[in-house]
């Protein structure tokens, strides 16, 4: 990073993308996305944003719906409102009260791709 200020990208409330998003800085989504999102900074999900697919990013904050893997390198957080339908691989989760979760979680190093499976005892 060679900026004072990270670039983020924000996609508002009432956009719809179909398809895959990548980014090299963060995201805020308060529209949809019907795809995955790639992005090697941070991900956050407002009370409006709804994502159908693979979410990959560093710190991944959910305030909407997600319904596919989350895979946050560092940390996932599920605020109040949240409803995520999915497995997650990350390091540290949080999750506030009122928040909805279906799926497995994953603790400890977060997954690269889902094509390995590992196997832990």
């Amino acid at each position: 990073m060679n900026g004072d200020s990270e670039d983020i990208t924000i996609i508002s409330n009432g956009v719809k993308v179909e398809g895959k998003v990548s980014s090299n800085g963060s995201i805020r989504l308060d529209g949809t996305i019907q795809g995955d999102i790639t992005c090697q900074g941070n991900v956050t999900i407002g009370d409006q944003g709804e994502v159908y697919g693979k979410v990959d990013g560093q710190i991944i904050t959910i305030g909407g719906k997600v319904e596919g893997m989350i895979n946050a390198k560092e940390k996932l957080l599920l605020e109040t409102k949240a409803n995520l339908k999915g497995d997650i691989f990350t390091k540290i989760l949080v999750v506030e009260a009122g928040a909805r979760f279906e799926g497995k979680s994953n603790m400890g190093d977060s997954r690269e791709s889902n094509d390995s499976h590992s196997v832990s005892s």
